[in-house]
């Protein structure tokens, strides 16, 4: 099928700040309402989010850009919990994510959430299986268990038979892949993606995301992925346009399951 775009822009949304959500009638997984965050600097106070509202459906790959300093890797660390909020509401599976206490919401990311992240991550002294078990092993499984479900991990990235090697002995591409499996080791509802082919030449970052599109497809796992190229931008269902600390408007790729 075709791929369709539909462009909205910042008059025609539905409200200043929002992105419009729930495709095709699809449940929605993160809900945001007047969202705000504001970092304290030597003058003046920097607000980086100001009033953001959005949801993003069930199984939906969901792209952020915008210009540097715009707020978009703000968005995605308010959006997973991994900051703190001053105002408004973020629900994650139905959940207040910024009213659970401290201990419990590390404890629903580490269950519920993977995170790509540009430069990898990886503990040097690691093989890829061992950086990809960690997770696992910190949260509490068993030695056999986690070995055996970062293989598989491994296996549906296609990198089997590196699962022995350490990270500098992979390729970049590589390197990112035992990344996403390491996101994808505890069966996430929601993996983030933060830059996470920034790093990667033209080739390698196509290839990555033909992977993620793949996860995304098989899985029915929710993407969110924060990214300044366009090409990359495009191969979601959606791309929310942000800029000074606010949605400005989104363009539909494709409508979710098609």
């Amino acid at each position: 099928m075709s791929s369709r775009s539909i462009e909205i822009d910042a008059e025609s949304a539905p409200q200043k700040g929002a992105a419009t959500a729930e495709p095709n009638g699809a449940e929605p997984i993160i809900a945001a309402s007047d969202v705000h965050k504001t970092y304290a600097g030597a003058g003046e106070p920097v607000h980086a989010l100001r009033g953001v509202t959005l949801s993003v459906a069930r199984g939906e790959m969901v792209t952020i850009m915008g210009p540097s300093g715009c707020g978009k890797t703000t968005l995605l660390n308010c959006l997973s919990g991994l900051e703190t909020i001053e105002q408004g509401e973020i629900f994650v599976e139905g959940r207040s994510i910024h009213d659970m206490p401290d201990n419990e919401r590390t404890d629903h990311r580490a269950r519920r959430m993977g995170f790509v992240f540009q430069f990898y991550n990886l503990l040097p002294v690691l093989s890829a299986v061992e950086n990809v078990e960690l997770p696992l092993l910190l949260a509490g499984l068993g030695q056999g268990e986690a070995r055996n479900r970062s293989i598989e991990a491994l296996e549906q990235v296609g990198l089997h038979d590196w699962s022995g090697h350490r990270p500098a002995q992979l390729s970049g591409g590589q390197r990112q892949r035992v990344t996403i499996a390491r996101a994808l080791v505890n069966d996430p509802a929601i993996v983030w993606g933060d830059e996470p082919t920034g790093d990667l030449d033209s080739t390698n970052a196509n290839q990555i995301m033909e992977l993620l599109e793949d996860l995304n497809r098989r899985n029915q796992q929710t993407f969110v992925i924060v990214t300044h190229d366009e090409n990359i931008g495009r191969r979601a269902n959606r791309t929310i346009h942000m800029r000074d600390g606010l949605i400005e408007g989104e363009t539909v790729h494709r409508q979710l399951g098609s």
